[in-house]
């Protein structure tokens, strides 16, 4: 075999094998750096979370976290603290949902985004949330008001009635 041969025989073989191995790797390696992004995206939405549970429970005195079909009377300073409150969360929900949400999703989307909707659910699950809503949803990505309002429309209110003051 000559030397010319054996160069068209060494190019024959890239062609053939290499070429689409090294395609083969890339597409792979490319799937695995999408696969990252979107646990990471999540993770950092998930921290967001966290820290607002962190307010939730530094302001324990509006007991946002109680399931209970009775609500404490608040003052006017706490009812503004509530409200604040919950434009945080709504403007977590909108981020999750811009970030993570599309209407034709993979299972692996899929999976992150079912947690962000269940939060949801469980938020719109307080008559207090729900009755807040329209007023936070002013100015909110659309997309994002429809979906949470078809959840909140999907999800009853607890009826939640309010206390006495509590000292």
């Amino acid at each position: 075999m000559s030397w010319m041969n054996a160069v068209e025989f060494s190019f024959y073989l890239v062609e053939t094998f290499a070429l689409p191995f090294a395609i083969m790797v890339f597409v792979f390696e490319r799937r695995k750096e999408r696969i990252a992004d979107q646990e990471e995206l999540y993770q950092r939405l998930s921290d967001e979370y966290t820290n607002f549970l962190k307010l939730v429970l530094d302001n324990a005195d509006l007991q946002l976290l109680r399931k209970a079909a009775s609500l404490p009377v608040l003052t006017e300073e706490q009812k503004e603290r509530r409200h604040a409150l919950f434009g945080i969360l709504v403007s977590i929900f909108e981020r999750a949902y811009i970030l993570v949400y599309e209407d034709q999703m993979d299972k692996q989307t899929k999976r992150l985004w079912s947690s962000w909707e269940d939060y949801m659910r469980e938020w719109c699950r307080r008559a207090d949330f729900q009755q807040a809503l329209p007023e936070l949803l002013e100015g909110e990505d659309p997309d994002f008001r429809k979906h949470i309002q078809r959840i909140a429309r999907s999800t009853p209110a607890a009826q939640q009635e309010p206390r006495g003051v509590q000292e």
